[in-house]
């Protein structure tokens, strides 16, 4: 004879799908508030991250293709001697000035970073803009779509930040108010239960 297995053994726990939005005599109108403030913060937080994440990478790559197109390489000419530090820490850089000529034929000067070592009268490729003036080498494309990616993270990073932490600071407010509510109530109630303890 085979022995009975106890009743609560088979027990299932029940799963209420969306049980805040459900009508119950014990949910409060706070509690439907809280429901509807975390799904927004939700879908603010996988909808706008993932929006202002591509937005902010686009914007970012269209802004590094549009300096690789604007800036040129020129051969510039050492006007002094970069004199080798004794650091020893991977490549040294050093300011020093430079002479160009632009493809109009004006000779332009300039200080800029070069590696130290060089002497003068040496040749070295800078860069420079529309206008002929020194700026930096553009990225290229494989450095500018990593920029540009961890722009578009940090674009999305922040925007869930801010969408997080004011989503808190709501259901702090809620919970808060909860409490008082819960307070008024039960200086209203309890009394009627019985005598206080002090």
């Amino acid at each position: 004879m085979r022995e009975g297995r106890p009743a609560n053994r088979k027990r299932r726990r029940t799963k209420v799908p969306l049980w805040r939005w459900r009508s119950n005599p014990i949910r409060r109108r706070d509690d439907v508030l809280e429901a509807w403030l975390v799904l927004a913060i939700w879908v603010l937080i996988a909808v706008g991250g993932t929006v202002a994440g591509l937005v902010t990478a686009h914007a970012a790559d269209q802004v590094f293709a549009q300096q690789r197109t604007e800036r040129i390489p020129v051969p510039a000419v050492v006007l002094d001697d970069v004199p080798r530090t004794a650091t020893g820490m991977g490549r040294d850089l050093a300011s020093a000035k430079v002479r160009w000529t632009t493809s109009d034929g004006a000779t332009h000067s300039g200080m800029t970073l070069l590696t130290t070592g060089r002497k003068a009268g040496s040749t070295v490729r800078i860069w420079i803009d529309a206008q002929g003036k020194l700026t930096t080498q553009p990225p290229t494309p494989t450095k500018a779509a990593v920029e540009a990616g961890l722009f578009g993270a940090s674009a999305a990073l922040a925007l869930s930040g801010v969408v997080f932490g004011i989503g808190s600071a709501g259901r702090w407010y809620l919970d808060r108010r909860r409490i008082r509510q819960w307070d008024r109530e039960w200086t209203m109630v309890g009394p009627q239960w019985g005598h206080k303890t002090s």
